[in-house]
């Protein structure tokens, strides 16, 4: 059976009359969020979406409420078209992509559409669209004013260096599924931080979503999969795989009996740097409160974030030792 394009959906009230018919049918919603620029691990999830839900909706949309304004908003890759074609090689239907244009313009401040049309035109990045930005940015803090944060998941590893960074993911997927209302949400592991918070989010505010994690999917080289992989040279890529390199070595070793954090860690550190990498974080937390742990005697999760170049790159293991 032939694979049809999916419809495409900016508006959120057509996005939510659309939902709300299909569920009156019977139909179950699973929704894949994304920011674009889609690659195999997006695609690992509509997958695994496609196993919980009759019907599936991708969102698309660069949520600028998880960027700072020295971070690459203005420039994050993104390729529309290709997306949909990735879409519709999928051996399934994917039912609806929305792409709302602006999820923080309530149509009360021009300035929001203009600067929202001058970033995503596929424009070089110039001072000007820099400052659209800013400026934007501070206008949504006046028409926005309402905003989800888990305190405690979100104040460690990611946190430490991107401070707002997991107030705007909480807000926009909750927005997301306001909008959608979907039964079931897919998320990859990679962002495990994320994941969680996600996940408490909905247990916190009894959203009917059951929130799935879907494990990382990587290069053929052991590199996890990201949008921003594209900005490495070749070089800096090739010294990016010391971090899947050596939190695979520390789970192994934790599994033969070396169980001390700070020994690990400086494994994974040394390993990294050695490479050529700046670590930004390397930390053994529990995998349900991500709080940090001295010796791994429950299940835990090994994240790390490093610097190659100007690209910033995240990754993690599990590491259950009761699963031996």
């Amino acid at each position: 059976m032939a694979v049809r394009e999916p419809t495409i959906i900016k508006d959120k009230e057509q996005m939510r009359r659309w939902s709300r018919t299909v569920r009156a049918e019977g139909k179950i919603i699973g929704l894949v969020p994304t920011m674009g620029y889609l690659h195999k691990g997006h695609l690992s999830l509509i997958n695994e979406a496609h196993k919980h839900a009759h019907l599936i909706v991708v969102s698309i949309y660069v949520n600028p409420g998880q960027f700072s304004p020295s971070e690459d908003f203005a420039t994050y890759p993104s390729d529309f078209d290709g997306d949909i074609q990735k879409l519709m090689s999928l051996p399934f239907d994917v039912d609806v992509v929305f792409c709302p244009h602006d999820l923080y313009d309530y149509g009360t401040n021009s300035m929001l559409l203009e600067s929202s049309n001058s970033w995503s035109d596929g424009g070089e990045e110039t001072e000007e669209r820099r400052g659209k930005m800013v400026s934007c940015l501070e206008d949504r803090g006046i028409l926005h004013q309402t905003w989800v944060r888990a305190e405690k998941l979100e104040n460690g590893l990611c946190g430490k260096s991107r401070p707002l960074f997991f107030r705007g993911v909480a807000t926009v997927v909750a927005k997301l599924f306001n909008i959608v209302e979907p039964d079931v949400a897919l998320f990859g592991k990679k962002d495990y931080q994320q994941w969680r918070i996600i996940r408490r989010m909905a247990r916190d505010l009894d959203f009917a979503v059951e929130i799935i994690g879907s494990k990382i999917v990587r290069e053929d080289d052991g590199l996890a999969m990201s949008s921003r992989n594209v900005y490495l040279s070749p070089e800096e890529r090739k010294k990016a795989l010391s971090i899947n390199r050596s939190l695979s070595e520390a789970k192994s070793a934790a599994e033969k009996g070396k169980i001390i954090c700070k020994e690990l860690r400086s494994l994974v550190i040394e390993a990294i740097q050695e490479s050529g990498g700046r670590v930004d974080y390397a930390e053994i937390v529990d995998q349900e409160s991500l709080e940090a742990m001295e010796e791994i005697k429950r299940p835990a999760v090994f994240c790390v974030a490093a610097w190659f170049g100007k690209t910033r790159l995240i990754d993690n293991v599990e590491i259950d030792l009761s699963q031996g």
